[in-house]
């Protein structure tokens, strides 16, 4: 594989902002930045951080929404050499103890101001016994979290500080950030483990805007709605693509219909970003987007089954649907399909590695290569992968091979032409009665159904038969179906050991940060049936 030129972060956003200083780069409904506003905002922003006594190296992290401060601090970081850490804002106080102490962060930068239901100064003080306030000071000496010496808020005035010192702003006297220094740490969603914080160079985030630019051909000046928190690499990644490309990035600090319709009438962007179904199918779902000017919408990215994706495509006709194979530790993005795809490849796959990326499938139990269209485990590698798990080399060592392959734990395979296809979680693999079934098999047919608007199966566990299917079901807008006509579909279409045993309906889904948390649907049921006398279900719910 030939190593592309390195790169920072820094030095790819600088080179936008000379090129086309007066173009809209960052809008959100009531703010909008454009390259040269965004630029002197983030060295302003700099210039706050060394006031905080951050050192190069060090890690700080970033406790709000979507807005336009979040970008730039994540500029400021790449101008200064430290390391930006978003965090996700629903987390509760345990999880925020727990990236804070995690990531040895020296500094928290939040927000006064309410957003929503959140509060998250008083979020701070629940998860930091002895913080008495949010204030931009180098106090603090919490014996619980040696590392961290300040919790500021950035809608506060910035302390003075000379933006041609040592903050490496302006007179620069800390010297150019190094392409393979530190610039992002993503902690992974997690499951049930606490998360781990993937750290990406600022020459991995800086190739891979370059390669997804490529692939996507954005155009110069392309505009983009894309609501995905920026505490996920789904949302700083294409962000960081779309200022690769000179384009301008719409956004919103939390996702409502009325807040992105209004956005979508407003800018005309000519890519939709929605990405994950349980955005996508609101977003299609409300009446009001019937009537958005859509027309000039050239593109929209979206992961979800066959039908689902063949559902969304009919819903914009007009515009190319592509899909894309995704996990944080390759970067947020390793694989997407060409606009120029056929409809097939499109709907059905996640196209091939992008550049800079190798991808296999291999045999879970062997490691080694699988022929062309055989299922097994996707490994990649390359220039744009995490370079580990922060401060956990052991975790790091259970998932890169010996030849520095990641592996993704993820059911897939590839064509001749490299192309992938995603088939589920290895460990979303049910054991019926020693049969295998895939989730993502039963899903997609549920998901034919035109009253369902979203299906998730999980198992659990069966005294005769190990385990056994069960579906979550969200019904489209004015639909109504019963549990019998859930099943009633399925019979005939998969054999019957992959039909689900229960069926519940649901209206909201338990989340991460933007997927489903499959195993507390899992628990919830299994605690359901436990309380209806089920002795088998009865350890399990109380494990």
């Amino acid at each position: 594989m030939t190593l592309p030129q390195p790169l920072t972060y820094e030095g790819r956003f600088r080179a936008t902002a000379e090129r086309v200083p007066d173009r809209p780069a960052l809008v959100f409904s009531s703010e909008r930045l454009t390259y040269r506003e965004l630029l002197e905002a983030a060295q302003r922003r700099a210039v706050e951080l060394s006031a905080l006594s951050l050192g190069r190296g060090e890690r700080f992290g970033l406790l709000m929404p979507n807005c336009p401060a979040l970008v730039e601090y994540l500029l400021a970081a790449a101008f200064l050499g430290a390391t930006a850490v978003p965090i996700n804002v629903r987390f509760r106080a345990p999880e925020l103890r727990h990236v804070i102490a995690d990531a040895e962060l020296a500094a928290v930068v939040t927000t006064r101001a309410p957003v929503g239901p959140l509060d998250l100064p008083a979020l701070l003080r629940e998860a930091l016994p002895g913080l008495v306030d949010v204030d931009g000071g180098t106090r603090l000496a919490l014996g619980e979290f040696p590392s961290l010496r300040a919790v500021a808020a950035w809608d506060d005035p910035a302390e003075p500080a000379d933006p041609a010192g040592d903050t490496g702003v302006g007179g620069r006297k800390r010297g150019p950030t190094a392409a393979d220094e530190p610039l992002l740490i993503m902690y992974t969603s997690g499951t049930t483990a606490h998360p781990k914080g993937c750290v990406f160079t600022n020459n991995a985030i800086a190739l891979n805007a370059g390669a997804i630019v490529r692939r996507l051909e954005i155009p110069d000046g392309d505009c983009w709605w894309n609501p995905l928190p920026f505490f996920h690499m789904g949302g700083i990644m294409l962000m960081s693509s779309v200022f690769a490309a000179g384009g301008t990035f719409v956004s919103q600090a939390h996702f409502t219909t009325a807040e992105a319709i209004a956005l979508i009438e407003r800018e005309h962007p000519a890519v939709l970003y929605p990405l994950f179904p349980t955005i996508t199918m609101d977003l299609l779902d409300d009446p009001s987007f019937a009537s958005a000017p859509i027309d000039d919408v050239r593109l929209i990215g979206s992961v979800a089954p066959p039908e689902v994706q063949a559902r969304i495509q009919r819903a914009l006709p007009n515009s190319r649907l592509f899909s894309a194979y995704g996990i944080t530790e390759l970067c947020g993005c390793v694989a997407f399909n060409s606009p120029r795809d056929s409809e097939r490849l499109r709907l059905s796959t996640c196209g091939p590695a992008l550049d800079g990326f190798e991808l296999r499938v291999v045999g879970p139990e062997t490691n080694q290569p699988l022929p062309s269209g055989e299922h097994g485990e996707l490994v990649g590698r390359g220039v744009q992968m995490f370079t580990g798990y922060y401060g956990n080399p052991a975790a790091t060592a259970d998932v890169i091979d010996e030849h520095g392959f990641f592996h993704t734990g993820d059911l897939c395979s590839m064509d001749d032409d490299g192309v992938v296809s995603y088939h589920g979680r290895l460990k979303d693999m049910l054991k019926v009665g020693g049969e295998n079934v895939s989730a993502i098999e039963v899903e997609s047919l549920l998901s034919t159904h035109p009253a369902i608007k979203l299906a998730q199966v999980v198992g659990i566990p069966d005294p005769r038969l190990i385990e056994v299917p069960v579906a979550f079901v969200e019904l489209a807008s004015g639909q109504s179906l019963t549990a019998a006509e859930v099943t009633a579909h399925c019979s005939g279409q998969i054999a019957s050991f992959k039909i689900p045993r229960h069926v519940r309906f649901v209206t909201e889904w338990p989340m991460s940060a933007t997927k489903i948390q499959k195993f507390r649907l899992r628990d919830q049921l299994v605690a359901e049936l436990a309380a209806e006398d089920r002795p088998d279900l009865a350890d399990v719910a109380r494990s």
